[in-house]
């Protein structure tokens, strides 16, 4: 979560700042942005044009409309429709129809966006979102049974560079076993870190995350390139619900205690904010007294993982009582006789498949579940399905 919110200007200001540093591509920009390389280029064109009035929003209204409906039909169906608020353009129309015979009324489509630019709809984007956790998370009795991992939004260094923090923390003692600085929250930079990480303290049973990148994505599973690695070294990767950060209270806690110690005001540049990272591990891990651990210190609790760290990775395997099919390259599965999508995130790998039901069977990567598969409709569900 970021540690200040801002406006749909005020991001596409930052991110014309990013680009003319040249330390970003288009797509670094687009995975930090959350849009589109199409929406990232239109953007630059506009402020090369026009400077910072450029990224206004502009009217996609054409100056002409040849077809237009006449103003007094207009003002009846808006009228109709402020009397009868409960009636949609299907509906208006038929009964207008049945009143009126003089007139040609518009489509039913055409009168629905009558409406929708008088303000009388409700207009109801549709969101992909990460397909909800379902699997109660694992209970943190003792060190390194769950882990948590997350990106502390980000905020611009002193040179007016973007500064991302990598935490990882045992939530159980609290201990921070990371903390750093990087340009940019994707995989390719935040897997050397964790692997560091890793080898220094082993690994935990769970993995703890919120639904950004790197760690989650919209497709089945919410499977991206860094969880499907965390399932392979036996890790399995929680995440809590969307906009319910409480879930993960401890490593939030600790988010607020690093940003008062060291971001306010951040330093010069990344290597310095790196810097002031360390010394607050150093002082969160072995000086400063924990109220929740009665006063002792994370170092006093915390314990190196007994799982190391392996030298290969191995390959998942399944028993004899599921189906094995392999995801192809373009990310489908072949099931009696028919080609199912199951994610491109999976190609190369083998998923099992276990019946629940006459027509349902229940897809699953190694131990975690993917989906359900439904015989009659040849469609993947998510488990909340």
């Amino acid at each position: 979560m970021p540690w200040k919110e801002l406006c749909a200007m005020d991001q596409k200001m930052q991110m014309i700042g990013d680009w003319t540093t040249g330390d970003y591509s288009i797509t670094e920009l687009g995975q930090i942005y959350c849009v589109s390389r199409k929406t990232i280029y239109k953007w630059i064109e506009r402020y090369g044009e026009k400077g910072a009035c450029g990224l206004d929003e502009l009217s996609s209204a054409p100056g002409r409309h040849p077809n237009a409906i006449p103003s007094d039909i207009v003002e009846e169906l808006i009228a109709i429709k402020m009397k009868r608020q409960k009636w949609g353009p299907k509906k208006i129309v038929a009964w207008l129809s049945q009143q009126d015979n003089q007139h040609q009324l518009p489509a039913v489509s055409t009168v629905g966006e009558i409406f929708r630019r008088a303000g009388l709809v409700r207009h109801r984007k549709r969101r992909h979102r990460t397909p909800p956790y379902t699997e109660p998370f694992l209970e943190c009795r003792n060190p390194n049974e769950v882990w948590s991992c997350d990106y502390k939004g980000h905020f611009k260094t002193g040179d007016n560079k973007s500064c991302f923090p990598l935490t990882i923390t045992d939530n159980n003692s609290r201990y921070l076993l990371q903390c750093r600085a990087l340009y940019r929250p994707t995989y390719d930079e935040t897997r050397p870190w964790l692997e560091w990480t890793f080898r220094e303290y082993g690994l935990p049973l769970a993995m703890r995350t919120d639904n950004g990148v790197p760690f989650a994505s919209v497709g089945l599973g919410g499977l991206t390139r860094l969880s499907v690695w965390f399932i392979k070294l036996g890790i399995r990767p929680e995440r809590i619900d969307p906009g319910h950060p409480e879930q993960n209270g401890r490593h939030e806690r600790m988010h607020r205690s690093l940003k008062e110690a060291t971001a306010k005001p951040p330093k010069d540049t990344l290597q310095a904010q790196q810097s002031a990272f360390d010394e607050f591990v150093q002082e969160y891990n072995f000086q400063r007294p924990h109220e929740a651990l009665g006063q002792r210190t994370p170092a006093s609790i915390y314990r190196i993982s007994t799982r190391a760290f392996p030298a290969k990775l191995l390959k998942v395997e399944y028993d004899g009582n599921v189906k094995v099919r392999h995801v192809h390259t373009n990310g489908e599965i072949k099931w009696k006789g028919d080609r199912i999508f199951v994610s491109e995130t999976l190609i190369g790998e083998s998923v099992a498949l276990h019946q629940i039901d006459e027509r349902l069977w229940e897809i699953r990567y190694s131990f975690h579940k993917l989906g359900v598969l439904n015989e009659t409709t040849g469609k993947v569900q998510s488990h909340a399905s």
